[in-house]
């Protein structure tokens, strides 16, 4: 496989998966066709053409040093330039996967939080409350990584020639999919039985090992599920903490995320909603590992690194 066929099939993977069906992102991407073709002349020169095509612009790829047949990539949650010089130091890795964001998907990490606007509304959350709460939240998080060293990691490989990339979107795609027909077939109806489920579940099992594992940060191991929401496992980043309120108003009585901050879970609090931390690495993990056993399909050995916890389902 060529690097653009690898970034290729994590976009595919990435809508095949997404809660918005490749219908809805297929509108998604109109809307952006139509806003480019209103834009003047001069706004075009800037505007960054990949969003007419890529629906997740927080994943990119970033440097092509050899354009060649890719067999050997190394594949980590977070890659930095430490991740760099262990692959330059083994040689043959031919590609960099990064998960997280890099450059200037991490510039644009903001741009996929519409997403969960969508998956609000799978949930039952009506549109317009969940975009007018997300709105405002878009914006911080865009603030936020306004001053960040977008390029550091970019740099440091163009320099060291190495091939890099990154899947996030479509990979928490992934994970939070293969979750949500877990549940469906599982019907978990406590809390408890929530923990058991991701417990059985290879990533979250050697979270568990390691301390990391699955935990209820909001209610108790007793407490009903009511309707179980996968709200916080794609979309970019977490969303707005005003949102929980509305969540349990729409019938949504436990949500699953990968982390949650303490404002987040103090409002989930005070709207009866119970919390389920999946894990973020574990979670991460297991939208990668999807990934990975489709790259292996095609002949491509994965180097895991850097909290990626490989599984295969081959």
């Amino acid at each position: 496989m060529t690097i653009k066929e690898i970034f290729d099939l994590t976009i595919e993977m990435g809508v095949a998966a997404d809660f918005r069906g490749q219908s809805g992102v297929q509108k998604f991407l109109e809307r952006k066709n139509k806003k480019y073709q209103k834009l003047s002349d001069k706004e075009k020169e800037s505007f960054d053409k990949e969003a007419l095509t890529n629906p997740y612009l927080d994943s990119r790829i970033y440097n092509i040093a050899e354009d060649k047949e890719i067999k050997k990539v190394m594949i980590g949650v977070d890659i930095g330039p430490a991740e760099l010089l262990i692959a330059k130091t083994l040689a043959d890795i031919d590609l960099v996967i990064a998960h997280h964001p890099l450059g200037k998907g991490l510039a644009h990490l903001a741009d996929v939080m519409d997403l969960q606007c969508d998956v609000l509304n799978f949930y039952g959350v009506p549109i317009n409350i969940a975009e007018g709460l997300m709105k405002p939240r878009i914006s911080e998080v865009a603030r936020g990584v306004n001053g960040v060293n977008h390029q550091r990691t970019v740099d440091a490989a163009r320099i060291l020639k190495i091939n890099l990339m990154n899947s996030h979107t479509p990979c928490d795609n992934l994970a939070a999919c293969f979750l949500r027909e877990v549940i469906a077939k599982e019907k978990p109806e406590t809390l408890e039985e929530i923990i058991n489920m991701l417990q059985g579940l290879p990533e979250y099992k050697k979270a568990q090992a390691i301390g990391a594992g699955p935990k209820i940060f909001v209610g108790n191991k007793e407490n009903r599920t009511g309707k179980i929401a996968l709200t916080e496992i794609t979309g970019g980043t977490e969303g707005s903490p005003k949102l929980y309120e509305k969540m349990a108003i729409a019938g949504i009585g436990t949500v699953i995320g990968m982390h949650i901050s303490e404002e987040h879970k103090n409002e989930a609090e005070s709207a009866n909603l119970n919390v389920v931390i999946a894990g973020h690495m574990s979670s991460d993990s297991l939208g990668i590992n999807i990934f990975a056993d489709a790259l292996e399909k095609q002949g491509v050995d994965i180097i895991p690194c850097s909290g990626f916890t490989r599984v295969s389902r081959l």
